[in-house]
């Protein structure tokens, strides 16, 4: 047999006749600004939820549920996108994500009351679950792992974009009196029909027909085992004791639905989380490493804005500007480590270093306080920012490497939906051991605060409802202790990420691939196919033959 040079491995994509850097770039287009779309009205939101939840006078516990909500749809919907994707044709999963993403963003503008808000953020996060977990899908199916860090580098640039502009158009939003936080809304809609427009137009992909199997009982009982935890977590301590038969009721709860969830899966034909893909170690410690990350960064940084406006007194569109050093970091570090990447195959190195500056930058916020210097918390904000960005692209970028091209769906959406569940669990939790400390605080201030005790009237129990109507003294009392609260939520996060950092030490490096996936499907494809062949024939795998053909087969030749 001649061997052939590998020519083709090490030559970019672009020389090994598969779709051009400029075809790459065309599809991208409407993909990366569906992505747009949906970081800037999640950053958009964030920004202006105290304005929000101050005018439609809600609680800390409804201020955290905002978020959670959304967070938990995309959550439990992630891994039913991806299976989709795995099944039907990823254009237009992506497509009716965009779709019913804006439905919510549009019914959540016009809520009255913070329940409301709350139901039609759960709308939104379906979409968004479909957003985060497609567009990265589609980037496989297009371009090798080798590949990848070059376009990555696009997507963390325009996730820093959103992230940047998202606060600073939110603050403007609520700033703008004949507008109104209302309208934060309604921005993204105009990006979003030139997505579906440019998605429609660039993005061809092959499309995988087969009989469909959906796991929706397991994404039942999944979902249901996590919202009891977050509810249990939320009203604990507060509506009921955390000993006491309602805990053991949630409790016990989650556990059994956790339980059937698992027996689900084993015995699903098309499961929702295939427990197979745990077999590898890479995909289980990414997947540790994501819940860590996500728990870390969606339960701290959503509380930013609310230490910026409430405690330090800054406006909507002030503290968009200040999270800009963060945001920076982010940029610099995805772009320049997927470059890095692509050029030189080696990604742990930046996967390592990312999850230990995550570590350090939340172990800084920590020591935040209501007198903090800005300067010193926006160097903080660039070290998280750096952080992240080395970090979250490339735990998928290690996944995708390493799992067989059909299970490329629903591994990547695996470990966006183990981040975004982190995330959920993170904010739910976080929020309540915010909301509680800062009780706290506010009960033993209101006897040093001078004049606070007598303004409010007794009222132990004012914080975040009663900061619009409460007298001076006790809105200052409220301030103070929302920022003397925040660094402990910081801190949680440092020690949380310390998780991450220890699962990316034991991942081990595989080289990256020069196949995009498609191609390795139908490699794989084929050869299940010659495996197959050879068996019938009775060869061995050098093509030599056995003799052990089955009855028949040899006369018929």
């Amino acid at each position: 047999m001649t061997t052939v040079p590998d020519t083709a491995a090490e030559a970019p994509v672009e020389q090994q006749g598969r779709m051009t850097h400029r075809q790459v770039l065309e599809a991208l287009s409407g993909m990366l600004l569906a992505m747009f779309v949906a970081f800037l009205s999640s950053t958009v939101v964030s920004n202006a939820l105290p304005t929000i939840i101050t005018e439609l006078r809600g609680t800390q516990n409804q201020y955290t549920w905002v978020i959670t909500a959304t967070l938990l749809a995309s959550t439990a919907s992630t891994p039913i996108w991806g299976k989709l994707a795995d099944l039907f044709s990823k254009k237009l999963l992506i497509q009716l994500s965009i779709v019913v993403f804006i439905a919510g963003s549009m019914l959540a503008g016009l809520a009255q009351s913070v329940d409301t808000l709350i139901a039609w953020r759960v709308l939104q996060g379906l979409g968004l679950g479909g957003l985060q977990a497609l567009v990265q899908i589609a980037m496989a199916a297009m371009i090798s792992p080798r590949e990848r860090g070059r376009y990555s580098g696009l997507l963390g640039a325009v996730m820093a974009v959103a992230t940047v502009g998202g606060p600073l158009l939110g603050g403007l939003l609520v700033d703008t009196s004949w507008l109104g936080w209302r309208w934060c809304f309604y921005v993204g809609v105009p990006f979003a029909a030139v997505a579906l427009v440019l998605l429609q137009r660039t993005l061809h992909l092959p499309v995988t027909r087969r009989d469909v199997t959906i796991d929706y009982l397991g994404a039942a009982f999944l979902t249901a085992g996590v919202s009891a935890l977050l509810i249990w977590v939320t009203l604990a301590g507060g509506s009921f004791g955390w000993a006491s038969v309602e805990t053991a009721l949630f409790l016990g709860g989650a556990a059994l639905a956790v339980v059937a969830f698992l027996v689900t899966e084993v015995r699903a034909a098309e499961p929702i989380v295939p427990l197979r893909l745990f077999r590898d170690r890479t995909t289980t410690l990414a997947i540790v490493a994501s819940v860590a990350v996500g728990m870390a960064m969606f339960g701290s940084t959503v509380f930013l804005g609310q230490y910026l406006q409430i405690s330090r007194g800054y406006s909507p569109t002030e503290a968009g500007l200040l999270t800009i050093p963060m945001v920076g970091g982010l940029l610099i570090s995805s772009t320049v480590s997927g470059l890095l990447i692509t050029r030189y195959g080696r990604w742990k190195v930046y996967l390592s270093a990312g999850s230990a500056l995550v570590v350090a930058g939340f172990a800084l916020l920590a020591t935040i306080d209501h007198e903090t210097d800005m300067v010193l918390l926006c160097s903080f904000l660039f070290v998280l920012g750096v952080g992240i960005g080395m970090s979250m692209q490339n735990l998928v970028l290690a996944v995708q490497n390493t799992v067989a091209a059909r299970d490329l769906g629903a591994a990547s959406s695996a470990v966006a939906f183990f981040r975004s569940l982190g995330g959920t669990i993170g904010v739910s939790v976080l929020g309540a051991v915010l909301s509680n400390h800062v009780g706290d605080l506010i009960r033993d201030g209101m006897a040093r605060v001078p004049g606070a005790a007598e303004a409010a009237a007794g009222g132990a129990d004012v914080g975040l409802a009663d900061l619009a109507d409460a007298p001076a003294p006790v809105q200052e009392l409220i301030r103070l202790s929302y920022g003397d609260a925040t660094g402990r939520v910081f801190l949680i996060s440092a020690v949380v990420a310390l998780v991450a950092v220890l699962a990316v030490l034991f991942i081990r490096e595989v080289a990256l691939r020069t196949e995009a996936g498609d191609e390795r499907e139908q490699a794989e494809r084929g050869a299940a196919v010659r495996i197959d062949t050879d068996a019938i024939e009775g060869r061995d795998a050098d093509g030599t033959r056995t003799g052990a053909a089955p009855a028949g087969v040899g006369a018929a030749r």
